[in-house]
């Protein structure tokens, strides 16, 4: 292939699913919206959400690349069905996740009583970021194995497609998901 043929084999792939990103992130800016009030109720929240946003890119990020390479290699076929490399790549990023939330929750605590700003409680912070690192996970998890396996099947380049499909689903999902878990945890505490 000569290099302008793969320049706009690439653009033409990577187009589509960039707008749709846009929107996606349009979107997270409107349940963001929706959050401040919530900042009232839980100091620190907004201090979270950017950390929050960026790792679920880092860890399905990576998960991405891995089931990439799994594919152009040939050792992860495009579909739905055990295969060790697949499930470990899952395994580890779902924990990856989970675990990261925990942390970033943790952390925040820490820094704000550090600086002397107001927070709200650790098992606050903390329980916003597991119910808000789960269920991104799961979804996270599903969408971007869907939509690898559906782009590979029609032929599209996984790697163009992995970094706008995880800014957009953690982007949409991430912030309704942290929405869901402020609701969540302000109801039951």
């Amino acid at each position: 292939m000569s290099v302008r043929r793969d320049f706009w084999s690439i653009y033409r792939e990577s187009l589509p699913v960039l707008v749709i990103a846009l929107g996606g992130g349009l979107f997270a800016g409107l349940v963001l919206e929706g959050l401040v009030e919530s900042l009232q109720r839980f100091p620190g929240l907004f201090v979270m959400i950017p950390v929050f946003l960026a790792t679920r890119g880092n860890v399905y990020g990576a998960l991405g690349g891995r089931i990439a390479s799994g594919l152009h290699q040939g050792l992860i076929p495009p579909r739905f069905e055990w295969n060790d490399r697949l499930v470990n790549a899952v395994l580890a990023s779902f924990i990856n996740g989970i675990g990261i939330s925990i942390v970033i929750g943790a952390l925040t605590w820490i820094a704000l009583l550090l600086l002397g700003w107001e927070v709200a409680a650790l098992y606050e912070l903390v329980g916003i970021m597991v119910v808000a690192g789960v269920l991104t996970s799961v979804v996270m998890i599903g969408g971007l194995l869907l939509l690898i396996f559906f782009g590979y099947r029609l032929g599209l380049d996984p790697d163009n497609l992995v970094g706008p499909i995880v800014t957009t689903l953690g982007d949409i999902f991430g912030m309704a998901f942290m929405w869901f878990a402020v609701v969540l945890v302000g109801a039951i505490l």
